[in-house]
């Protein structure tokens, strides 16, 4: 088995048991090797990431409240069972899918409402949340998130002033400062302190460690501040792919991934896979391991000055296929 040679990343670290004995799903290192032989000549640009409807307005601090705050319940926005997606109205749009839950919690703003205090969110309620987050069919987990933001509004209240930003200042500009689980880095430091970051899944005796909505959250803050020196990051390199339902999808149309047939009818006939089963944790451990190998593969054909991490092969991935018809797996979970 031919594993990346990434260094630094818990996340990768933690899979290995979940690849070595996989038996619903398979990477085919092939197949990667002739995608590379492609995609290697597309630009994948760093994104540019822009803050939606001029948030933040060259203030830091209240950028990086509204993209942790934000990142909490950033999740489940189709209905599991009627398979219809969240949207809601703001400055004469129609917006859906997590740019809704950004145009909610940005018209909340403009009424006034402290929705970045940790205060207000340690005891928001659910009907308060019904109100704030008003769209075509309730946003699902609304309970779940409800919950989310009463437990990360405390945590704020309690050490940080109630914000965000005086989260990220007491930690080292590094995703992880070491493997241990103990550091003061950024990841390091959302997992140990906020349960909701908190993505990691059994799997035969291992904890798997998936992170998705703590480093995406990083990701965003690297992308749409880092450009301009406002957020220092010293280790984008120990990011993985963020393990979710649109990029496995992506790596399964590429042929780089291969389910069992009983696997494959489950997603096809939109059954309901268990969190934390061991399809589940399958789907995601091979979407992180296949886009570490071609994120790797990608840069043996690229100049120095070319180079890639992976995350920016989780964003050609996403982009390219977060619409398309074919069907994803259906987890009802509130870590993706």
């Amino acid at each position: 088995m031919r594993w990346p040679k990434v260094t630094g990343s818990p996340v990768l670290e933690s899979i290995q048991p979940v690849i070595e004995r996989s038996r619903d799903v398979q990477t085919h290192v092939d197949r990667i090797v002739e995608v590379a032989g492609w995609m290697a000549y597309e630009e994948l640009p760093m994104p540019d990431y822009a803050l939606p409807f001029g948030i933040g307005g060259g203030d830091v601090d209240h950028a990086i409240d509204f993209i942790l705050t934000a990142a909490c319940i950033d999740t489940a926005f189709t209905d599991f069972f009627s398979q219809i997606k969240f949207q809601a109205d703001y400055g004469g749009r129609n917006w859906s899918d997590s740019d809704a839950l950004f145009a909610c919690m940005k018209r909340a703003i403009d009424r006034g409402v402290p929705m970045l205090d940790g205060a207000f969110l340690a005891k928001v309620t659910r009907a308060e949340m019904e109100t704030l987050f008003s769209g075509n069919i309730e946003l699902p987990m609304l309970e779940e998130k409800t919950q989310i933001f009463n437990q990360v509004g405390a945590v704020l209240a309690q050490k940080y002033k109630g914000r965000f930003h005086n989260f990220v200042r007491s930690c080292s500009p590094k995703l992880y400062e070491n493997n241990n689980g103990n550091g003061n880095g950024l990841v390091d430091r959302l997992v140990q302190e906020f349960p909701r970051f908190r993505d990691v899944s059994p799997y035969e005796g291992h904890t798997i460690k998936f992170y998705k909505l703590p480093q995406l959250a990083i990701w965003f803050l690297y992308t749409s501040l880092g450009k301009g020196g406002q957020f220092r990051l010293d280790d984008l390199e120990a990011m993985s792919a963020f393990a979710d339902y649109i990029v496995p999808v992506a790596l399964r149309l590429l042929g780089i991934t291969g389910y069992s047939a009983a696997l494959e009818n489950a997603i096809n006939s939109h059954q309901m896979i268990p969190h934390d089963s061991a399809w589940e944790v399958e789907i995601r451990a091979h979407c992180i391991y296949a886009s570490a190998l071609l994120a790797e593969e990608i840069n043996q054909l690229r100049p120095a000055d070319r180079q890639i991490v992976i995350p920016q092969i989780d964003a050609r991935l996403w982009t390219h296929y977060h619409t398309t018809w074919w069907p994803h797996h259906l987890t009802k979970t509130i870590m993706y």
